[in-house]
């Protein structure tokens, strides 16, 4: 989800756990992450301390007026405007950023300044950046050594100030800029001195998450000489707080370098007290070592999930880069007493052990972020899957579309938490999904339930079958992804007991086929009359200005966008050899795009677009017209080369983790064109060995006998040593845990999985294959 929404919105499994088992020495930790990777670019990624899903992601900003800046921070921005507790990882639109600390030496000075010219604010140049789990350190031009780590829910500062006076600033007004398609403004905050010490505040933003409010509570190991609060405009207050709207205060040491100086905050989305309470519960001493080592601890714990051997040191740190990423969000959105704000924006209290998370990026992570996360997730997937069904209960407009921080912004088309939903139903965790059918029934089959962006069209999709080109934007990507959701829902009125919801889904499951001209081989646009809409070119956006048939993508990509029915699609290309050399053309067209194509159309391999999600089943599905060879060839090399250790090493924005987890599973050897169907669609692997602990407790390892760069197809595979010839392997079979074998060759081996009966089954017309 990139800037193409951000300027067209108009507004608004299972298995008894047993002890996890030692790795085998054989199998190497993959390293270290680097992240700075996804830093440069358009990964938009940030690089500060957070733990595994944690509330508080405290980072440095070093920019909020470019779309670069979606993370609050770029490779190449050159300085840094102060350190803020919450960041946002890959996304296409930018909020967050709350609570900005400012160390600083000399006058004060209260405006940031322009990024292009660092001398005339309070930014900073910088060097001396170290970034690892847990922990980031920089040296700031004024001479102070600023180190970051975090708990749960607090972030922890440390400053070591060079001789002299200093002082911190706070700027609660400190937010992503103002564009014309999503006005910035905040219009409410509080900034209080209590009277033990402790500083605390609250702001209510409008941006992305339009309303939503953050509480903050922030004590320091040193009390300062002096408390100086700025209101609107800048203007000095006396006493001990301020109210207003863009509201400041800087807090004076006459003797700053005599010692560090400790920073602790907690914040809550709830309430002050949540802000308190969260601070009190896990920040109850000044070690900022002892809160380092024990970051560093649970990072450890969660990415020593993964061990691998062999590929590239490259690769290898691209992978446990890209499992870190992928363990940053959904991001924890309950306090330590229970308390959240739920889509109705009203105030719940969780039952013990139960969490509630923010920034689900489902049209994007529903693909391969959370399949990964029902292989290696355990308890923390269950918790997230309760999480949206409670969502779901809550929510005026149905299942969660991209819900963050206690607001459903719309973003994006469908209502993709029902896919997550079905999946981890077809895969057998344990939830209530059937308390989650009259959210979902409401918003598939009410016209009076509340609609945004993401479900515009639905009344004319049910009535006609598709979605009208020259009544709704996006038409066509709309049909293919409201089918999908249809596909999904289904299951869950299996779930519900209720039939005649499940049979009436399930047919309208098929409208893709509404909008696919059979005459010419592509998806397109159609009108409410019936008639197709025209001029029609597979490499423009539609048949008007503005992107208007599809969502971030064309032609050649939505024409494949059929991840529920694919033998249904080949079908309707004319049989097995059609498709396959339809695969081919894609694959093989100039990479060329109309001069206002979005940006998220990147990553170009022909018209395959890997920058974006829409493609990323596609590689895969030559395996279902005979052709797995296919399928393993693009896959190592979009391995290869859409993935790089470097600042601009994510090719597209990261998405909360879906580009790395695309990353993480294809490298494993295997990938969820349907993740309903609970199959996973064999590929290439990249490494030798890979050793992955399940969220069971058991242990999965893949070997790739005769891997190389030159050898990434595949002559045959075998699975706890039985010989295997199916070109696709189940969820519950990977979650027995055992050795998946591919023997790995230089030459194809064209008839691998090549037989219908080896090949992935998926739904023709509702009847499982």
């Amino acid at each position: 989800m990139k800037l193409a929404r951000r300027e067209l919105l108009a507004g608004a499994a299972a298995g008894i756990a047993v002890p996890p088992p030692a790795f085998a020495a054989a199998a190497d930790a993959p390293g270290r992450p680097d992240l700075f990777i996804g830093t440069g670019g358009t990964g938009h990624t940030f690089p500060g301390a957070t733990m595994p899903f944690g509330m508080v992601q405290l980072s440095p900003d070093t920019g909020v007026e470019r779309w670069e800046n979606c993370s609050g921070y770029h490779q190449s921005d050159g300085s840094i405007l102060g350190f803020s507790h919450t960041h946002l990882s890959g996304t296409g639109i930018g909020d967050m950023l709350d609570v900005l600390v400012v160390p600083a030496t000399g006058p004060v000075v209260l405006d940031p300044g322009p990024w292009e010219n660092p001398d005339a604010g309070y930014r900073q140049r910088y060097v001396g950046e170290v970034a690892e789990p847990g922990y980031y350190a920089v040296t700031l031009e004024n001479g102070v050594r600023a180190e970051l780590t975090a708990t749960e829910r607090t972030g922890i500062h440390r400053y070591r100030f060079p001789a002299g006076a200093g002082h911190l600033l706070i700027d609660l007004s400190h937010l992503i800029a103002d564009q014309p398609q999503y006005p910035a403004f905040i219009d409410e905050a509080r900034l209080t001195l209590e009277a033990d010490g402790t500083l605390t505040g609250t702001r209510r933003m409008f941006r992305w998450a339009k309303g939503r409010r953050i509480f903050f509570a922030m004590q320091f190991s040193r009390t300062p000489e002096r408390v100086q609060f700025y209101g609107d405009g800048d203007m000095p207050v006396e006493g001990r707080g301020v109210a207003g709207k863009r509201l400041k205060v800087a807090l004076h040491f006459d003797e700053a370098g005599a010692a560090p100086i400790v920073v602790r905050c907690g914040i809550s989305a709830v309430d002050a007290h949540g802000a308190r309470a969260n601070l009190r519960a896990e920040a109850r001493h000044w070690s900022f070592d002892r809160y380092r080592r024990d970051a560093a601890r649970a990072w450890d714990r969660e990415l020593d999930v993964l061990r691998v051997e062999g590929g590239t040191a490259d690769q290898r740190t691209i992978a446990v880069t890209a499992l870190y990423h992928a363990s940053l969000g959904p991001t924890l959105f309950s306090d330590v007493d229970g308390h959240t704000v739920g889509l109705d924006r009203k105030v719940h209290r969780l039952k013990p052990g139960e969490r509630a998370y923010s920034a689900y990026s489902l049209w994007d992570t529903y693909r391969a972020f959370h399949p990964l996360q029902t292989l290696i997730g355990g308890e923390r997937t269950r918790r997230m899957i309760d999480d949206l069904i409670r969502q779901t209960q809550q929510s005026p407009y149905g299942p969660p579309v991209w819900p963050l921080q206690g607001v459903e912004t719309g973003c994006m088309i469908g209502w993709h938490a029902v896919p997550v939903l079905a999946e981890a139903r077809a895969k057998g965790i344990p939830a209530d999904y059937a308390a989650a059918w009259p959210g979902i029934a409401r918003r598939s089959f009410d016209w009076t339930t509340p609609t945004l962006d993401n479900s515009l069209g639905i009344g004319a999709y049910d009535t006609l079958g598709y979605v009208p080109a020259d009544r709704v934007n996006e038409s066509v990507s709309r049909t293919l992804e409201y089918a999908y959701d249809d596909h999904a829902g289904a299951q869950i009125a299996d779930a519900a007991g209720d039939a005649a919801g499940a049979t009436r889904l399930r047919q309208r499951s098929g409208n893709w086929a509404n909008v696919f001209d059979r005459r010419i081989g592509f998806a397109r646009g159609r009108l409410a009359d019936g008639r197709w809409a025209e001029p029609y070119d597979p490499v423009a956006l539609g048949h008007s200005k503005r992107w208007h048939d599809f969502t971030e993508s064309n032609g050649w990509q939505a024409t494949f966008l059929n991840q529920h029915d694919v033998p249904g699609l080949i079908a309707a290309m004319g049989g097995d050899a059609a498709f396959e050399a339809k695969l081919d053309a894609l694959f093989a067209a100039p990479s060329t795009l109309p001069a206002d194509a979005p940006p998220d159309i990147s990553g170009l391999v022909g018209q395959y677009a890997h920058g974006n999600e829409p493609s990323h089943h596609v590689a895969y599905l030559y395996a279902y017209c005979g052709a797995a060879w296919k399928t393993q060839g693009m896959v190592r090399r979009l391995l290869t080369e859409m993935y790089r250790a470097a600042p601009g090493g994510i090719i597209g924005n990261d998405d909360c983790g879906q580009m790395s987890a695309w990353f993480l599973l294809s490298a494993l050897g295997f990938y969820p064109v349907d993740p309903v169907s609970a199959q996973y669609v064999l590929g290439s692997p990249l490494f030798a060995r890979a050793e992955l602990r399940l969220g069971n407790g058991r242990r999965l390892v893949v070997e790739a006998a005769g891997n190389a760069p030159d050898a990434p197809y595949v002559r045959g595979v075998s699975w706890r040593g039985e010989r295997w010839t199916r070109g696709w392997i189940d969820h519950v079979t990977l979650m027995m845990g055992g050795t998946l074998r591919f023997e790995m060759a230089r030459e194809p081996d064209r008839a691998f999985a090549a037989a219908p009966v080896d090949r992935p089954g998926q739904l023709t017309q509702g009847v499982r294959r």
